[in-house]
């Protein structure tokens, strides 16, 4: 069974050779070429002094250079370490320090951060003649790579705490590959397209999803959500690639010819929110997939374009297993909310675990931080990630259901829950909103809209209104920052004696 990355390409290009297989930018390449260019780009790499095991980082935009590392990398068998653009200072020294790449190569607005980070390998700048590039080099054979040999250190958002470099196996990539592909019913005649970053599992894994079935896959520039289906129609796509975050964002957008104006009919959109799963779809044609995976896992729970219920993950998938279970890691009954545990029964489906600590054994259950609720049917329900679960007045409050409840309100386009200080000890609920276009807040109107949509005790008592939420580069909302500026001077009060005004400015 074919179960590392070069065989898995090789296999492809033999059966698919002259289909489309890749586009970035103004490059389209063949199967066939694709073999070739990542045989050559590992003989460059060879040439430069890189070996089998060597890692390289690369820093850098959505690019036909990136690509081109990911897969001559994997070819030699050298260990790639893809790094978020965003990265700086003590963030950027950090991963720089864990990871320990031997080479790195940065675009080069990025290079003079890389520098004061202290990389002391070898550098190459995206554009400069020192770069490595396929067909320029003889071809080297694939390496005798193993399925357990790490392909790919992938550092975690760090949205919530220090990031932590997961190794990914070959194999783990190869079953990204055929779970998402049987999960959105691909076949060889689908075009892929996304525009979410390289450095992440989503977008990393998108080229083992087409090369599953054949496909087309068409790398994109970063999100826009005013030109979104202009690009997706360009493609050609049938397939769209989605974080729940940007569901939100593309709906609030004004109507527009464009928004069916594409070939696009199903989409994967890990974290879509309830509400707005219909209106997307009513919307633009395109119904969302959701399901459970991470950097440290694969697509443990998920759904199908033909069997969905909004605002659940989906179902177990075959060859893993999930629990829901307490602080003390005992099960809980159904319907009732829990950590969710996972593991796999497919032989290195999973992460090799974190950077300086042991392997897993294999048959370990994982955990994921997120809290979920399993229905006695077996559907999962996301409620959140237990670190930004709001605690008041003794009762747990889900950010996800409040802000499920904020969004259904028709003046907002997005909304951010999370926690802020209390007098009375614990946590109060706030929301940062983000209104929709040409609307003014009426945070009155907002409250009781929510008092309407929740129980009491999960009501925000602060509402803020800005122009848009901080994100990170892969569009998960940076709650951190939200918390850090707290209530300030414009944050309208509840629980004031004297709320504020009717509208709030952004």
């Amino acid at each position: 069974m074919i179960d590392t990355i070069p065989g898995l390409l090789d296999a492809a290009a033999g059966e698919f050779g002259e289909r489309t297989f890749l586009r970035v930018g103004k490059v389209t390449r063949t199967y066939a070429e694709t073999r070739t260019a990542a045989a050559t780009m590992a003989g460059a790499l060879a040439g430069r002094g890189c070996r089998p095991g060597d890692r390289v980082a690369v820093m850098a935009d959505n690019r036909i250079e990136v690509v081109d590392l990911i897969l001559g990398c994997a070819w030699l068998g050298a260990v790639l370490v893809p790094l978020n653009t965003g990265l700086r200072g003590a963030g950027l020294r950090e991963v720089l320090r864990g990871a320990e790449p031997q080479f790195l190569l940065a675009e080069e607005e990025v290079v003079e951060r890389v520098v004061a980070a202290g990389f002391q390998g070898e550098l190459w700048v995206v554009g400069g003649d020192d770069v490595p590039a396929p067909g320029v080099s003889h071809a080297r054979p694939a390496a005798q790579v193993r399925p357990d040999d790490t392909a790919f250190v992938l550092f975690t958002s760090g949205t919530t705490g220090t990031a932590r470099g997961v190794r990914c196996p070959h194999a783990q990539t190869v079953w990204w590959g055929r779970n998402v592909a049987d999960s959105l019913r691909l076949t060889s005649d689908d075009v892929l397209y996304t525009c979410l970053p390289l450095f992440h599992t989503n977008a990393l894994n998108t080229l083992a999803h087409a090369m599953a079935v054949g496909a087309s896959c068409v790398i994109g520039e970063r999100f826009s959500a005013a030109r979104h289906w202009e690009r997706v129609a360009e493609a050609g796509a049938t397939v769209v690639y989605l974080l729940g975050a940007m569901v939100p964002m593309l709906v609030a957008q004004p109507p527009s010819p464009a928004d069916r104006a594409h070939r696009a009919w199903r989409g994967l959109s890990p974290a879509t929110p309830g509400t707005a799963w219909e209106p997307f779809r009513d919307r633009f044609g395109v119904t969302l997939v959701d399901g459970f995976g991470s950097t440290e896992t694969n697509l443990v729970i998920g759904s199908t374009p033909e069997d969905q219920r909004p605002g659940y993950l989906g179902t177990v998938r075959e060859g893993f297993a999930a629990r829901v279970v307490d602080d003390g890691l005992h099960p809980v009954p159904d319907g009732f909310p829990g950590e969710l545990v996972v593991r796999s029964t497919r032989e290195l489906a999973f992460s090799t675990g974190y950077l300086g600590e042991p392997r897993p054994a294999p048959d370990a259950w994982r955990r994921t931080g997120d809290r979920v609720i399993r229905e006695p049917d077996g559907w999962f329900r996301f409620v959140d990630r237990i670190k930004d679960v709001i605690r008041r007045r003794g009762e747990n409050v889900s950010s996800q259901e409040v802000e499920s409840a904020v969004r259904s309100h028709p003046a907002v386009a997005d909304a951010a829950a999370f926690p802020v200080p209390s007098e009375l000890a614990e946590d109060e609920v706030m929301v940062a909103v983000v209104p929709g276009p040409g609307h003014l807040l009426d945070p009155r109107d907002l409250a009781r809209h929510c008092a309407g949509e929740l129980p009491a005790f999960a009501v925000p008592r602060y509402i803020d209104a800005v122009l848009e939420l901080p994100l990170t580069a892969t569009g998960k909302v940076r709650k951190a920052v939200l918390r850090e500026r707290g209530v300030t001077a414009t944050t309208w009060d509840r629980e004031a004696s004297d709320p504020g005004p009717r509208s709030l400015p952004v």
